[in-house]
């Protein structure tokens, strides 16, 4: 069974069906004892990073999901959610995040020439780095296969954990990937076919 996080952040309705259509069965929830008892998890999220730090903490479901992801459970954080799996955020300041992945969450304005849109909105190719091996949930995938983001931040000086990227002007992290603790910056829920391809290899691969 896949738990859901709900903590009264993130497009839980989409998520929740787009895993359904591929045969998992979902429990959306924000009950310790039900992520306990799931077989994997996905935390999702959109809005603010510290609105969501201080939610996720405030209700204690940060520390159900830190403890389940010390344990070996599968973790999926998508979009936000992935952010949170970082050490910390410059979104309007600092904030602290899970720390369950080495790095920090930063302005794209730092990273893409002046002139460009923000946030990035759309469709973008995924690319693979090329000096290691594939990552498995990646396998299958063709380099510039698309996704959908939405997001003003990106994962930085996380280059050790970085299986995908997408190119916006520069080169942004697209998805990390650290023992059982997996993200996504982009929504496979919005992403048609390949969305549900990598949904379908998170909820099948064994970590």
């Amino acid at each position: 069974m896949i738990a859901i996080v709900d903590y009264g952040v993130g497009n839980l309705f989409s998520l929740s069906r787009s895993l359904e259509a591929i045969g998992q069965e979902v429990l959306v929830t924000g009950e310790a004892e039900a992520l306990r008892r799931a077989d994997r998890l996905i935390l999702p999220g959109v809005g603010a990073f510290a609105d969501a730090a201080t939610k996720l903490r405030e209700s204690g479901l940060g520390e159900v999901v830190s403890q389940e992801a010390a344990r070996g459970k599968p973790l999926l954080g998508i979009c936000l959610g992935m952010q949170l799996l970082f050490e910390k955020s410059y979104e309007f300041g600092e904030h602290e995040g899970l720390g369950l992945i080495p790095g920090a969450v930063r302005p794209i304005a730092d990273a893409i020439p002046r002139g460009l849109k923000i946030p990035h909105i759309g469709w973008n190719g995924l690319l693979f780095p090329g000096e290691r091996p594939r990552h498995p949930l990646m396998a299958g995938l063709a380099p510039g296969d698309c996704v959908y983001f939405v997001h003003s931040f990106y994962a930085a000086d996380c280059e050790e954990d970085i299986i995908a990227v997408t190119e916006y002007g520069g080169i942004l992290t697209a998805a990390v990937a650290r023992r059982n603790v997996v993200g996504f910056q982009f929504h496979p829920e919005k992403s048609g076919p390949v969305g549900l391809q990598l949904l379908r290899r998170f909820c099948e691969e064994g970590f």
